[in-house]
């Protein structure tokens, strides 16, 4: 069994953002030389996320919508954590989207449903942040 593993680096320079990380992943997947396996896709900071969905600009906006009202980021006095920080939201909507991605490897390709892309969520951005990409498989 091969193994891979890979960090992505982020800096995103709003608080919040989408991005289609799945050319990265695939990348990774030609890299590793595994063409029947699992890659696990693990947001590395307790502010991000990984999730996968569909690629389109009205959906990504409609989350942003919803995770604000789901955990809105002002008033920040609103929330215990915030103490020295201003990103207790930030943890709330990571919890809502979820950690990571786990997806199966086919003939060396992502093994997607219709529409399926993998995305990286940032919810407390404006400074480095790290996904780790891990392949297992033959």
């Amino acid at each position: 069994m091969k193994t891979y593993r890979k960090e992505l680096w982020f800096e995103i320079p709003t608080r919040r953002a989408f991005v289609n990380i799945t050319s990265d992943i695939q990348d990774c997947i030609n890299e590793s030389g595994v063409t029947e396996g699992l890659v696990l896709v693990n947001a590395m900071h307790i502010t991000a996320s990984v999730f996968i969905n569909d690629n389109e600009s009205g959906l990504h906006h409609d989350y942003d919508i919803w995770l604000e009202k789901l955990a809105p980021h002002e008033p920040v006095s609103q929330y215990r954590h915030n103490v020295g920080e201003d990103n207790a939201d930030a943890h709330m909507k990571r919890q809502i989207m979820g950690r990571e991605s786990v997806v199966a490897i086919t003939q060396g390709k992502l093994d997607f449903g219709t529409w399926e892309q993998i995305f990286y969520g940032e919810f407390d951005g404006r400074r480095k942040k790290r996904v780790l990409v891990k392949i297992i498989g033959e």
